[in-house]
C-alpha cells in the first residue's frame, strides 16, 4: 500500500472538516486509484518467517490478520478520528458492538457505572441488564439534571456513559459540565454521539474522553450496512479496548468498513440538510400536537444549551398524540414517509419507539424515560420538504391532530 498525505497527521490535522471527511486516512496501492480500496481478506502472507515475527511482536509495521488490522478499515478509522479531533478510532460490527465493546473493556467486578436514563433500548439493556450480571453496578440519572451525576458518583465509579442528544427524548446533555465533573473525579466519559456525529458535534471538544458511534446511521446515511466506531486517546485506544477487541472479536467487515467511507464523503451536506428540513417541519407540526421534542425548535427546555454545543441539531425528533391508538393511527395513514425503526437514513423514516425500539424495557422504565404510548420518533431525510409536510399533514388529520 502507497500511504498518501491522507495518512500523514502533521499535513491532515491542518484540513477543514469536509477536506477531511472526503480525503482522510486515504492510502493508495500501486495501482493508484482515486476511490479507497476494498480489501476482502482475512489474511496476509509474507515474504519470509522473520517479517513474520517482528509483526507479531510489534516491531515492524504491516498487516498480520483481518480482526486486527485489514486496510480498507484502517483508512476508516483514520478518518473517523480525524474527523472526531481524536488520536486514535477502532470500527466496530455495528453500533451496539461499538457501546458494549467501549463499556466493557475498561470495567470490571465492583466498578459502577453512572449512566443517562434517556437512551436508546439496547443501552439502557446494558446497563440495566447486562453490566449487573458481571457484579457491575449501575444508576441512571436525569441526565439534563447536571446535580444528579455528582450526586450519583461512588468512590467506585468508573464510567460515566450518555447521549445527547437522546434517543428518543431528545434529551440534552450539558457536556462540558458533565464530562470536566467526570475528569475532576478520575472518571471515563463515554458520549454516544450517534444522533448528531461529528459533522453536528465533537464531544472531545467539550471534554469527552470516548466517543461511540453506530456508524449504521448517519455516517452511512442510506441505510445499507450495519458498522459502529469508538475513538478516544491512542494510549486508551491500544492498551484498554485493543485487547478486549482483539480477544473477542467484534470486528466490522471491510466491505461494510468501505460503504461507510463513501457515506463520510457527503456526511457534512446531509446532516445540515436534513437538520434544516428537520426543524421546518417540526415548526410545522408543533401547533398540532400535544408535545414536541425537538432541540431546534425554541420550546425544547434545552434549545439554547443544543445550539451552543451543535452546529445544527440534526435529522431526528420526536412527537406525543398521547395514545397508542392515535399514535397507530397516524402511522397507518402515512404515504411516503416509511414506517421503520432506523434512523439516519436519507429516507424519512417513522417509528413508535413503545413497541419497537424499547419495546424489550419495563413499562416502568419507559415511563421514567418519558417514553410514552402516544411517542413516535421521526427521522427526517432529504426528500422535499414540501412533500413531507403534506404527507405528515394527511396523517395528522387521520390521527385527529
Amino acid at each position: 500500500m502507497k500511504k498518501t498525505t491522507g495518512t500523514d497527521r502533521s499535513i491532515t490535522r491542518n484540513w477543514r472538516p469536509a477536506t477531511q471527511a472526503v480525503r482522510g486516512g486515504t492510502w493508495r496501492s500501486e495501482h493508484g486509484e482515486t476511490s479507497e480500496a476494498l480489501f476482502l481478506t482475512s489474511g496476509y502472507t509474507y515474504d519470509d518467517a522473520q517479517t513474520v515475527a517482528d509483526r507479531f511482536a510489534g516491531e515492524a509495521e504491516g498487516m498480520t490478520y483481518s480482526r486486527l488490522q485489514n486496510p480498507t478499515v484502517a483508512m476508516l478509522e483514520e478518518r473517523i478520528a480525524l474527523m472526531e479531533g481524536a488520536e486514535a478510532c477502532r470500527a466496530q460490527a455495528s453500533g451496539m458492538a461499538a457501546m458494549t465493546t467501549a463499556l466493557l473493556c475498561q470495567l470490571s467486578v465492583g466498578d459502577h457505572v453512572v449512566g443517562a436514563r434517556a437512551a436508546f433500548g439496547s443501552c439502557r439493556w446494558l446497563l440495566d441488564q447486562l453490566l449487573p450480571r458481571f457484579g457491575i453496578e449501575t444508576t441512571v440519572v436525569d441526565s439534563a439534571d447536571n446535580d444528579a451525576w455528582d450526586a450519583a458518583i461512588r468512590p467506585n465509579t468508573k464510567v460515566f456513559f450518555f447521549e445527547t442528544p437522546a434517543n428518543p427524548t431528545l434529551d440534552v446533555v450539558d457536556m462540558a459540565h458533565v464530562c470536566g465533573l467526570a475528569k475532576s473525579r478520575g472518571i471515563i466519559s463515554v458520549v454516544d454521539n450517534a444522533f448528531a456525529t461529528s459533522a453536528l458535534q465533537r464531544p472531545m471538544d467539550f471534554g469527552a474522553d470516548v466517543v461511540a458511534y453506530s456508524a449504521t446511521k448517519l455516517m452511512d446515511g442510506q441505510g445499507r450496512v450495519l458498522a459502529g466506531a469508538v475513538c478516544g486517546s491512542q494510549e486508551w485506544i491500544d492498551e484498554v479496548l485493543l485487547p478486549f477487541q482483539r480477544n473477542t472479536g467484534p470486528n466490522i467487515s471491510p466491505f461494510n468498513a468501505w460503504v461507510v467511507l463513501k457515506g463520510l464523503e457527503t456526511l457534512g451536506l446531509r446532516a445540515q440538510k436534513q437538520s434544516e428540513n428537520a426543524v421546518e417541519l417540526g415548526r410545522f407540526i408543533e401547533p398540532r400536537v400535544p408535545r414536541i421534542l425537538h432541540p431546534g425548535l425554541p420550546s425544547h427546555p434545552q434549545h439554547s444549551l443544543a445550539m451552543a454545543q451543535m452546529s445544527a441539531t440534526g435529522p431526528i425528533f420526536a412527537l406525543d398524540v398521547e395514545s397508542r391508538e392515535r399514535a397507530f393511527a397516524l402511522l397507518d395513514a402515512l404515504e411516503l414517509v416509511d414506517l421503520s425503526n432506523n434512523i439516519g437514513d436519507a429516507r424519512s423514516l417513522m417509528c413508535h419507539p413503545a413497541s419497537t425500539t424499547h419495546a424489550a424495557m419495563t413499562e416502568e422504565a419507559r415511563a421514567e424515560m418519558g417514553v410514552t404510548e402516544g411517542l413516535l420518533r421521526i427521522n427526517v431525510g432529504l426528500e422535499d420538504v414540501e412533500d413531507l409536510r403534506e404527507d405528515l399533514d394527511r396523517a395528522l388529520k387521520a390521527a385527529g391532530l
